[in-house]
């Protein structure tokens, strides 16, 4: 592992004539190298998981028919943990965008919501003729969530607003509005629940012929590909990494850092739209108060465990897939309570997260002298 001489090292506990533990910052991690200390942390957490488990009395055989075998042999489960895949993984590259040029988008819910809303005003009103009224309401949602996430990027570059406030803030403002819609003009005439109408099947993301697979998967796929364009391959790529690096710095060589960012929360907000149009429209069928819920929280995840990389993200938001459809099985069939399942996956993660601080570091033993006698 190439490491420059001049590496800032942190000394650790000296032991009398034994030497001492120092940890170093590394300059260079080969990707082999990233993906074995990953895979080890997933390992880890997969361990203690399991401990977990079989201490609270489901058998060894029953976690490996769950986790492994049902997910490669079962057309159901395999199903849901792609249905779930697509949204999580749209809602991952919104974070991952954002967090690229230090734009910290906690609001992704929010937007999410202000996406479904403007996705299911096309719906009800029929906006346009029906063979393009998909297409209407996937526009809809995308800037719709852009709009909303305007407003923390503006009062970020205008006032210095810490926009980690502002857009949580706008999260119960979403939330409020949403609710006022569902319990009000929106309310589903027929059932009365507080749901709009199912949509007509010309608003509705076609099947896959797959189980419920539904085009919210290749939507995703696609969206993924623009993303690893965009941010490795274009010019907004590079700038966004001077942003993430060293914004005063791009600025001082008068690169457009301001604009960078502001174009990123923007993409950013209408990449968080349309996953909540993919939800409502490729999975509810119709707008419902709580389809968002949990989708920001893991979209964050995903792009820390994928190091903000659009391919990672992807991968990433297929295995946090398993664990929700496997989370759900583990309530179902085995009796085990969702605080339960919340820990679980909560260990598994934390175990794949801290993983990370062996690939920033490196932890090495100088010997020391032996004193005198």
């Amino acid at each position: 592992m190439p490491l420059l001489s001049t590496a800032p090292q942190r000394p650790g506990p000296r032991l009398p004539g034994r030497g001492r533990i120092t940890v170093e910052i590394r300059q260079h991690v080969p990707r082999w190298y990233q993906g074995v200390v990953l895979a080890c942390g997933l390992v880890v957490g997969m361990g203690l998981a399991t401990a977990i488990l079989v201490a609270s009395g489901v058998g060894l055989s029953d976690l490996l028919q769950e986790f492994v075998i049902a997910m490669v042999t079962s057309r159901g489960s395999l199903t849901a943990v792609l249905v779930q895949a697509g949204p999580l993984a749209i809602v991952g590259l919104a974070a991952a965008v954002a967090f690229r040029v230090r734009f910290w988008n906690i609001g992704i819910e929010g937007q999410m919501i202000l996406g479904a809303i403007a996705a299911t005003a096309i719906a009800i009103h029929d906006v346009g003729p029906a063979p393009v009224r998909l297409g209407l309401m996937m526009l809809a949602a995308a800037l719709a969530g852009m709009a909303w996430v305007l407003i923390p990027a503006v009062l970020k570059i205008r006032i210095g607003l810490n926009e980690v406030i502002s857009t949580l803030l706008l999260n119960y403002v979403a939330f409020n509005g949403l609710l006022q819609l569902l319990y009000g003009p929106w309310q589903d005439p027929v059932s009365s629940f507080p749901n709009s109408k199912q949509y007509d099947l010309a608003e509705r993301l076609g099947s896959l012929g797959w189980g419920d697979l539904t085009w919210a998967l290749p939507l995703a796929g696609l969206l993924t590909l623009l993303c690893w364009w965009l941010l490795n391959v274009s010019r907004f790529g590079f700038l966004s990494r001077v942003a993430e690096a060293n914004p005063r710095l791009g600025e001082g060589q008068g690169l457009p850092m301001t604009r960078v960012m502001l174009a990123a929360a923007l993409l950013s907000g209408a990449l968080a739209g349309l996953a909540g149009f993919s939800i409502c429209a490729g999975v509810e069928y119709r707008l419902t108060q709580s389809f968002f819920n949990g989708y920001g929280f893991s979209g964050i995840l995903i792009a820390f465990l994928a190091r903000n990389n659009p391919l990672a993200t992807f991968v990433t938001a297929v295995l946090v897939g398993v664990l929700y459809v496997a989370g759900q099985s583990l309530q179902v069939f085995y009796g085990i309570p969702s605080a339960m399942v919340q820990l679980i996956q909560a260990v598994i993660v934390i175990g794949v997260a801290a993983s990370d601080f062996f690939l920033r570091h490196r932890v090495r033993w100088v010997p020391g002298r032996r004193p005198d006698v």
